[in-house]
């Protein structure tokens, strides 16, 4: 088996190219968590993964709280089902926040003004409220809490953290907060060693083959925590050893039935490039000094390699998409390409 192999596993196990899934909240529930920061991309991700996707249906979802948006991972911005919200931030917080305690230091922001923000959220938000980033600055404002440079984005970090806040519905371009609470059922508090195998395992079956540096990359945890989730998980994953490195992936699946044929449209900070620590399986040797373009802008996979950049003008009744290949592409791939900047713009609601 060859590192080719292993992106067409990694695209045959994230669903793009076989048995798509027929809701967004689907698409998510698989996935576990979807990097989710510029938001019109991250909807196009969970759009890829769907039978018979719209950008309508995916925004229906968020706006009536069937997929949540929150900082859980990291951190950085994260769609994730209101039933994962909670176990998925009981694990991963505390080392999110000892990672930010030097930017909570440097903002002068104390426990004391942590917690008279978490009463202004609360009094603010309850009965079902959803205020903008503007609304609650203004709230806060009022309670004599300063929101200038960096304090807001804190102050809100820190109340997803610690589970008091999450995503409301957006009021037109704007994006809201709402209580969770009011968002999202409380479920049983778990054992953090059963949250770290269950993250394990959805991570590997979902983004398999993948390695333990990559889990930790993408979740944050650590080392040791990947390893833990694997040996309890050991009987529902499997493993191949390539040149020396161990992947992992779910035990159910089938080796043969990746394919290697398609082209995708993938949106900036796509699952299948953002959640590997090493992205070679997806990278041709020669496009590998090429990893800036590739990790932060939209690119172009054909036949489950990455092949260039691409890039779109968003109008009322048309998208034009300008490709930016890495180098020459041929007939095939070109007919390849245009399919899947058909299925992008009626995604979006053209054509």
């Amino acid at each position: 088996m060859t590192k080719p192999d292993i992106a067409s596993l990694r695209v045959y196990n994230q669903h793009l190219n076989h048995d798509k899934f027929k809701k967004p909240e689907d698409v998510v529930g698989y996935m576990c968590a979807m990097q989710a920061q510029e938001y019109t991309h991250a909807k196009w991700a969970i759009g890829l993964r769907m039978l018979s996707p719209a950008d309508k249906m995916v925004e229906k979802a968020i706006t009536t709280g069937t997929i949540l948006r929150t900082h859980v991972l990291r951190p950085t911005w994260h769609f994730v089902l209101p039933q994962d919200i909670r176990w998925m931030l009981s694990l991963t917080a505390p080392r999110i926040n000892a990672g930010n305690a030097a930017m909570y230091k440097k903002q002068e922001v104390t426990d004391a003004i942590f917690n008279k923000s978490f009463d202004v959220f609360t009094k603010a938000l309850q009965g079902g409220k959803q205020l903008t980033r503007t609304e609650i600055a203004a709230a806060l404002n009022q309670a004599n809490i300063a929101t200038d440079d960096f304090r807001l984005t804190i102050l809100l970090m820190k109340a997803e953290l610690e589970q008091l806040i999450c995503s409301g519905a957006r009021q037109g371009k704007q994006f809201t907060y709402a209580l969770l609470d009011e968002r999202a059922p409380v479920t049983p508090a778990i054992s953090r060693d059963e949250a770290v195998t269950r993250l394990v395992l959805r991570y590997f079956k979902s983004h398999g083959p993948a390695t333990v540096n990559d889990f930790v990359h993408w979740s944050g945890l650590t080392v040791a925590d990947a390893k833990t989730g694997i040996e309890i998980n050991k009987t529902l994953l499997s493993n191949i050893t390539i040149g020396g490195v161990m992947y992992w992936m779910g035990a159910d699946r089938d080796f043969g039935a990746a394919k290697k044929s398609g082209a995708y449209l993938l949106p900036v900070y796509d699952e299948l490039i953002i959640a590997y620590k090493n992205r070679d399986a997806m990278i041709p040797a020669g496009f590998r000094d090429k990893m800036g373009a590739i990790t932060f802008f939209p690119t172009i996979m054909v036949n489950n390699q990455v092949v260039g950049n691409w890039s779109r003008n968003m109008g009322k009744k048309n998208i034009d998409i300008e490709l930016k290949p890495f180098n020459k592409l041929n007939k095939a791939q070109n007919q390849s390409i245009e399919s899947a900047i058909q299925r992008f713009k009626k995604f979006n609601g053209i054509g």
